[in-house]
């Protein structure tokens, strides 16, 4: 359902908060590394991360990516909604442009209780309460 650009991003900002601090920042090639995906794909993502709030960022020698404790508490469907923008929760599963209520595709009905399930979760979890149950459960990023 999300693209692979919000699959990078929601492991990059896990990643930051279960590894990263304002006092141990990550740089892009760190983090690429450690989660296998490509870096320069990575480094667009993480810049507009930091556009939208979502992660905290220095330059410099001593810079890179962190999370403040704004960002953990962010909301993660704000990271899903930067990165594939709020339709991703409200357009039609099949791509359909004219799937509606009035006009359902064949998935439509099913897919609304699967979007809005799925909407709930994220709209309910922080960053910072994924990633520590990620590490809590001992997930790989």
């Amino acid at each position: 359902m999300f693209s692979k650009s919000c699959k990078y991003a929601i492991r990059a900002v896990l990643h930051l908060a279960a590894h990263g601090s304002e006092d141990h920042k990550l740089g892009v090639k760190e983090i690429s590394d450690a989660l296998q995906v490509p870096k320069h794909f990575l480094g667009k993502i993480l810049q507009e991360l930091s556009r939208q709030g979502l992660v905290s960022s220095s330059k410099g020698p001593t810079g890179g990516f962190y999370l403040s404790d704004q960002n953990l508490d962010s909301p993660l469907v704000r990271v899903i909604e930067s990165i594939d923008g709020p339709e991703v929760f409200h357009s039609c599963i099949l791509g359909l442009p004219v799937c509606s209520a009035e006009n359902p595709c064949p998935l439509h009905h099913k897919a609304i209780n699967f979007r809005n399930g799925l909407l709930s979760m994220v709209q309910d979890k922080t960053i910072g309460d994924v990633a520590q149950e990620s590490l809590d459960k001992n997930l790989t990023l």
